[in-house]
C-alpha cells in the first residue's frame, strides 16, 4: 500500500515569520499570566494546599490536550487550529462553535489581564488609577498586534523570558525560605501543607479547579501560532514539549511554595508571590516580583491578543464570521480581527471606572469551564482524525504516543472534572453558564450558516436566469 503525505498546508495569506524560538516562549507567554501571578492565590484560599490535586489533574489534562493539538498542528497548521480540526472531525456547526467560544474565552482573558496588570501595577504605584493604566494598556498591545507577526514574536519572546527568570529566582528564594537556608529568617517548614490540607474537602478542590483550569488556559495558542511559523511540522512539536514541562514547573513548584510559605487564610494571598517574597525578608524584592507579575500579565494579554484576532480572521475565511475580518492590512496583519478582538478590553476599562474592583473577579468566573470544553473538543477531533488518518494510511509529521488509549485518558478525566464541577455549588453554577453559551452559540452558526446557503443559493438561481 503506498503511504499517502498528510494535507497540504493551507494557501492563506498570513505570513510565515516566526521563529522557532518565538513561537515556543509566545506558548509559556500566553499561560503565564493572571492565571498564576493572580489566580494561584484564590486557589489556595479555595482548597488549602489541596489546590496542589487541581494542578496535578489541570496539568495532567493539558499534557494529553497539548499532544492531541501538536499532532494535529504539525499536519495542518492553519491559524484556526483546533476550530478547523473540529470542523473536519465533526462539521461545520462543531468548528464554529469551538471557535467563537475561544474566541470569545480570549476577549475576556485580554481585559481580566489589562486589569490585573494596573491593579498590581497600582499597589506599588499608587498615581495613575486603575481603569487608566488599564486603558493605556490596552492602547499599547493593540500596537504591537499592529506592527506585524515578526515584531510580535520577538517582542513576546524577551517578555517571555523575563517572567521566567524571575520565577526561577522566586523558586530559589522559595526553596532556600523552606529550607532554613536565609539568615535571621525562620522557616515555616511544611505545617502549613500537613496541618489541614484540604479544608473544604472535594468541594474546595473542585472550585480550584476551575481557578487552575483558568491559569492553563492559553497554552494551546501554540497550535494557532503554528500557522504563521518556519517550518511548523518540526517547530511544532519542539514547541508542545518544551511548554508542558516548563509550565508544570513553574506552576506546581511556584504554588508549592505559596502554599507552603502562606497560610490558607492569609491576606497576603492577594498578591501571593509578593507576599512568600515579604515572607522571605528581602528588601523591595516583593515590589519587584509585583513588577515582574505586570509585565508577565501583559505578555499574556500580548499573546491572547494575538490569538484571539487569528481565530476570528479563520472564522472569516471559512464563511463563519463576516467576511471584511479577514481583510490584512501591511505586513499581513488582519487589522479589523484586531480591532474586534480588543473592544471588550476598552469596555472592561469603563466598567471599572464605574464599577470599581469589581470587574476583575467577575471576569475569572466567566472562563474558566470554557477552556474544559475547547480541550476536549481537541481530544474528540484527534480520536476521529488520527483514525481517519491510519484507515486511510495517511503520514503524519508528528503522532501522538499511547493513541487512542491517552487520548481516552484525557476524555476521562475531562468527564470526571466536569462530574466534580457538576458536585459543587460555585462550579456548578459556572458550568451551566458555559453550556447555555455553548447552545447559544451552537445555534447562531447553525441558523447561520442555513441563511447563507439559501442566500447562496438564491443568488445561483437569480444568476441563472
Amino acid at each position: 500500500m503506498t503511504t499517502k503525505s498528510a494535507p497540504a498546508r493551507p494557501q492563506h495569506h498570513l505570513g510565515h515569520s516566526m521563529k522557532p524560538r518565538q513561537l515556543t516562549m509566545m506558548g509559556l507567554g500566553s499561560a503565564i499570566g493572571a492565571g498564576l501571578f493572580l489566580g494561584s492565590g484564590a486557589g489556595i484560599q479555595a482548597a488549602g494546599p489541596a489546590v496542589l490535586v487541581s494542578y496535578l489533574v489541570a496539568g495532567t489534562l493539558i499534557i494529553l490536550v497539548m499532544w492531541a493539538l501538536g499532532e494535529m498542528a504539525a499536519a495542518n497548521p492553519t491559524s484556526g487550529a483546533f476550530s478547523v480540526y473540529a470542523e473536519r472531525a465533526l462539521g461545520k456547526t462543531a468548528g464554529a462553535t469551538i471557535g467563537w467560544l475561544w474566541w470569545l474565552q480570549l476577549v475576556v482573558v485580554i481585559a481580566a489581564e489589562a486589569l490585573g496588570a494596573a491593579g498590581l501595577l497600582f499597589s506599588v504605584w499608587p498615581v495613575i488609577p486603575v481603569w487608566a493604566l488599564a486603558l493605556v494598556f490596552m492602547v499599547v498591545f493593540t500596537g504591537i498586534n499592529l506592527a506585524g507577526v515578526r515584531n510580535f514574536g520577538e517582542f513576546e519572546f524577551w517578555f517571555a523570558i523575563l517572567k521566567v527568570a524571575a520565577i526561577v529566582l522566586f523558586l530559589v528564594v522559595g526553596a532556600a525560605l523552606l529550607l532554613g537556608l536565609l539568615p535571621d529568617v525562620a522557616s515555616p517548614g511544611l505545617a502549613n501543607l500537613t496541618t489541614d490540607f484540604a479544608p473544604q474537602g472535594l468541594g474546595g478542590i473542585a472550585s480550584a479547579l476551575f481557578v487552575v483550569i483558568f491559569a492553563f488556559g492559553g497554552t494551546e495558542i501554540v497550535s494557532v501560532a503554528a500557522a504563521e511559523t518556519e517550518d511548523p511540522e518540526h517547530s511544532v512539536g519542539k514547541a508542545i514539549r518544551t511548554v508542558v514541562w516548563r509550565i508544570l514547573v513553574f506552576y506546581i513548584g511556584s504554588v508549592f511554595v505559596i502554599a507552603a510559605v502562606l497560610p490558607a487564610t492569609s491576606g497576603a494571598l492577594a498578591s501571593p508571590f509578593a507576599g512568600v517574597l515579604d515572607a522571605a525578608g528581602i528588601p523591595g524584592a516583593a515590589t519587584a516580583i509585583t513588577l515582574v507579575a505586570v509585565v508577565a500579565l501583559l505578555s499574556a494579554l500580548n499573546a491572547n491578543l494575538y490569538g484571539a484576532s487569528r481565530m476570528v480572521y479563520s472564522l472569516a475565511e471559512r464563511g463563519e464570521a463576516p467576511a471584511f475580518l479577514s481583510r490584512l492590512a501591511g505586513q499581513s496583519v488582519p487589522m479589523l480581527a484586531v480591532a474586534v478582538s480588543v473592544a471588550f478590553g476598552f469596555i472592561a476599562t469603563v466598567l471599572e471606572l464605574l464599577f470599581p474592583e469589581r470587574i476583575l473577579p467577575a471576569l475569572f468566573q466567566l472562563v474558566g469551564s470554557t477552556c474544559l470544553v475547547v480541550w476536549g473538543s481537541a481530544l474528540v477531533s484527534q480520536l476521529v482524525l488520527r483514525r481517519r488518518a491510519d484507515r486511510e494510511d495517511i503520514r503524519l509529521p508528528l503522532r501522538m504516543k499511547g493513541f487512542p488509549g491517552l487520548t481516552i485518558v484525557g476524555l476521562v478525566l475531562l468527564a470526571l472534572i466536569f462530574a466534580v464541577g457538576f458536585s459543587a455549588d460555585a462550579s456548578r453554577v459556572q458550568l451551566f453558564s458555559t453550556f447555555a453559551l455553548i447552545a447559544g452559540i451552537a445555534l447562531a452558526c447553525a441558523l447561520g450558516a442555513r441563511f447563507t446557503r439559501r442566500s447562496s443559493g438564491a443568488a445561483r438561481r437569480q444568476h441563472g436566469r
